[in-house]
């Protein structure tokens, strides 16, 4: 039996978030904020993986791979005679690019963690090892080298007719792998002044942050200089020791202020209401309207005595039933709180889907007060 439902409650797996209206938990400076210059930096690279258990690049499909492998040897001392570069099958090699986030006031000689992801059509990077891969940032110099073993996470068994496999075995991670080889100059104690970033510009949340900062230190040390971005002059205290004074005021607790928004997810069903959101008196009417239809097939036998070339007859049946649910009518009043247009909307068999509707409709009435946004 089928049955196809058109039009009628859309049964899913539906998570409303809501927060009720509630005092406002404050936050540090410095989860609100980050510091202008205080920044990790990209770097990427070209390697190869070795040690394969024949899953690497085939020569065919990705022709670089050989030019690699025949510029890594000679560079190593082994030269391969140009008539037989065109015969050369490698498949325990694979080629890769190497990525890393080089973290800022990172030193010399510290370790810092890199993915490995495979360029060609290698089938897999498990059991393989990089091979020292220089890693550059986007001015083209060389900040870090990486090696090691890679770690992948997975695995992947097959028999004759099938397999199994876990997590993608083309990306791999080391650990540690890649040692930092040139620093990135940046003299942070000698700055005598900061520019803070809010990570959600705000121009209420910028406002209190700087008097946040001005009340601890007994001075006019912060301006706001837009919604996004604080100034603070380092105190003659704190002068060739920025540091000291970036841990005193980062410490300091805000209360951040949020813009009224309901975020609608309509793949899965997910709504997100925030405190500040409110509703204008509104009506809303929610009907039912259903299709119902159910295919019963009927075996149609031979009768007895029938000639052995009968044969026995499946025949379509297809029962059809249309109706409409009561309609219901539902009057939000002004200012009502989240928790009651949550219980009334469902007091009149509001589904996720069904919600979803009505809430961009309220929307495009005017009568809800906040920003609606589709991810």
């Amino acid at each position: 039996m089928l049955n196809n439902y058109f039009g009628q409650k859309f049964w899913a797996v539906f998570i409303l978030v809501f927060f009720l209206a509630s005092p406002a938990h404050s936050a540090r400076i410095k989860d609100l904020s980050s510091i202008k210059g205080v920044r990790s930096n990209q770097l990427i690279g070209f390697g190869l993986v070795i040690g394969l258990t024949k899953t690497g690049d085939s020569a065919a499909n990705v022709f670089f791979s050989i030019q690699t492998i025949v510029s890594m040897l000679k560079n190593l001392g082994v030269t391969i005679p140009t008539a037989e570069v065109d015969q050369l099958q490698f498949k325990n090699i694979a080629t890769v690019i190497v990525t890393a986030d080089l973290p800022p006031f990172a030193k010399q000689g510290d370790h810092i963690d890199v993915t490995i992801s495979s360029l060609g059509d290698a089938k897999s990077l498990q059991g393989g090892t990089l091979l020292m891969t220089p890693l550059k940032g986007p001015d083209s110099n060389t900040y870090a080298m990486a090696q090691g073993p890679l770690s992948i996470g997975g695995f992947s068994v097959s028999g004759a007719a099938r397999g199994v496999q876990k997590n993608h075995l083309t990306v791999g991670r080391i650990a540690g792998g890649a040692m930092i080889e040139r620093e990135i100059k940046y003299d942070f104690n000698s700055k005598e002044e900061i520019i803070l970033a809010l990570k959600q510009a705000d121009f209420t949340t910028a406002s209190r942050i700087s008097r946040a900062i001005n009340d601890n230190m007994k001075d006019s040390l912060a301006s706001m200089v837009n919604g996004g971005t604080i100034q603070v002059r380092v105190p003659e205290l704190y002068r060739n020791n920025t540091s000291a004074f970036v841990t005193r005021i980062e410490s300091l607790n805000v209360t951040p202020d949020s813009e009224a928004k309901v975020i609608i997810d309509e793949r899965t069903g997910t709504i997100v209401m925030g405190e500040n959101v409110k509703i204008s008196s509104v009506a809303v009417a929610h009907g039912a309207l259903f299709i119902n239809i159910k295919e019963e097939p009927v075996a149609d036998q031979p009768p007895p005595l029938a000639p052995e070339s009968a044969e026995t007859i499946i025949l379509p049946r297809t029962r059809l039933a249309v109706g409409e649910g009561k309609d219901k009518l539902l009057v939000l009043p002004k200012s009502i709180s989240l928790g009651d247009v949550v219980k009334g909307l469902n007091s009149i068999g509001v589904t996720p889907r069904d919600l979803i509707s009505i809430l961009q409709a309220i929307k495009a009435s005017g009568a809800l007060h906040a920003r609606l946004e589709l991810i």
